[in-house]
């Protein structure tokens, strides 16, 4: 039986009438066509599919859409701010972490969480964290590095 609900998704406030046990990424990627968050495993094994909910990362394959309602979902497509990529984004272009694509929009997503919650982590703390997602082409050097590179970038906007 299909339930109306509404969830603000990348800072729109959005109302879906659908069965709330529906998969949260398939409402992203067919209804809404936000299709930047991929489907991978779709057993929450690799991380394609992370998406922020109320600031946590969280897989979108394995979460009904029913639980999110009237919660804040961001996709790696509400990062940017028109054509100013956000810091992750930009870094992880400007370390060259991203070599298929497949897995670059959830990595970037957890990177997101991660940062918000400890702008300055430790090269282990970012390896634990960054440990939930699978990038098949083993770029992790250079995901490892993007992460860096955009904690460093933050302290530097974020000390006066």
């Amino acid at each position: 039986m299909d339930v109306t609900m509404s969830l603000t998704v990348n800072g729109e406030k959005k109302t879906i009438t659908t069965d709330p046990s529906r998969r949260l990424l398939d409402v992203l990627r067919e209804d809404l066509q936000l299709t930047g968050t991929k489907y991978g495993c779709g057993q929450s094994q690799c991380g394609a599919c992370t998406v922020l909910i109320n600031g946590r990362a969280v897989h979108s394959c394995v979460t009904p859409v029913g639980s999110v309602n009237n919660t804040e979902v961001i996709t790696v497509e509400g990062l940017a701010r028109g054509d100013v990529l956000h810091p992750v984004q930009a870094a992880f272009l400007a370390e060259g972490a991203i070599q298929c694509g497949y897995c670059t929009p959830g990595m970037i997503m957890r990177a997101v969480a991660l940062l918000d919650s400890d702008p300055n982590p430790s090269d282990s703390t970012i390896k634990a964290w960054m440990n939930a997602n699978i990038c098949r082409c083993n770029g992790y050097t250079k995901i490892l590095n993007a992460v860096r590179r955009a904690a460093r970038q933050n302290l530097e906007v974020t000390v006066p």
